[in-house]
């Protein structure tokens, strides 16, 4: 089975592609494409799922990734090896023939790029970090790099939708004193708590960072389980574990 690639308009000349749950070797509740070393798979599995992955972006390129913690650190793409990931949610490099890897299951994940300058960038979103400025933070990394903000395009992939993201009736505060406007991304769902429009926001926090070049492709992965993993959809069923879907992107080898 071929392994099917979201791209991103914004991103098309790029060796680049959201990834789902489809064209892998994992079996059961992590069938089939599942990247995620913390997810309790069979480590042989993950290693073939990532090179199918990494082959159908950028060929016989390496995955660098770190080890997600909800936070806002980014960290220049170095050699680290799977078993000795660094902590942080995003990262940032100018260095061709290699992928940024991003692990999501309801989180957003972002994808970077400017052009002219040869940087790019990848992180991890959730709601505290999209609230904590990871977004911003990874065009500063890029910036250090040499990117100009002008110029950079960012794409949001697959991501829990606000139809499917019910959330606490406290949980809008911290959104609402940090910019009071954040309550049109809030609102009531059929039960009457609120519900949470993640790449809306994210949207927004791109749009106010200065990027000119935004997209989400809007595909939700707690509604779509033939296409991807989720967290949330996995907790509401009581499965003991969930798998993990990947982002990449890169700059293309020299010739």
């Amino acid at each position: 089975m071929s392994v099917p690639v979201w791209r991103a308009r914004s991103l098309s000349d790029l060796p680049h592609g959201f990834l789902g749950r489809a064209g892998g070797v994992s079996e059961g509740a992590m069938a089939s494409l599942n990247c995620g070393w913390g997810s309790g798979d069979d480590r042989a599995l993950i290693v073939e799922n990532r090179r199918r992955a990494a082959d159908a972006v950028l060929p016989g390129a390496p995955i660098v990734s770190p080890y997600q913690v909800h936070g806002i650190e980014v960290l220049e793409a170095g050699h680290w090896s799977d078993d000795e990931r660094p902590h942080a949610d995003a990262l940032v490099t100018d260095r061709p023939g290699i992928l940024l890897g991003i692990l999501t299951a309801d989180c957003a994940p972002l994808l970077f790029a400017d052009r002219e300058a040869g940087v790019v960038g990848a992180a991890h979103a959730g709601w505290r970090g999209a609230l904590g400025g990871v977004a911003e933070a990874t065009i500063a990394a890029m910036e250090r790099l040499g990117a100009e903000r002008s110029r950079i395009a960012a794409a949001i992939g697959p991501t829990i939708a606000r139809a499917s993201y019910e959330v606490d009736p406290a949980f809008p505060e911290p959104f609402l004193a940090a910019d009071p406007q954040s309550e049109r991304f809030f609102a009531d769902g059929p039960a009457g708590k609120p519900h949470f429009d993640l790449p809306a926001y994210l949207l927004h926090r791109l749009g106010e960072a200065g990027l000119r070049q935004v997209e989400a492709l809007g595909l939700d992965t707690y509604g779509r389980e033939a296409d991807f993993y989720s967290f949330r959809r996995a907790t509401h069923r009581g499965e003991p574990s969930y798998g993990r879907q990947i982002s990449l992107i890169g700059l293309p080898a020299p010739r």
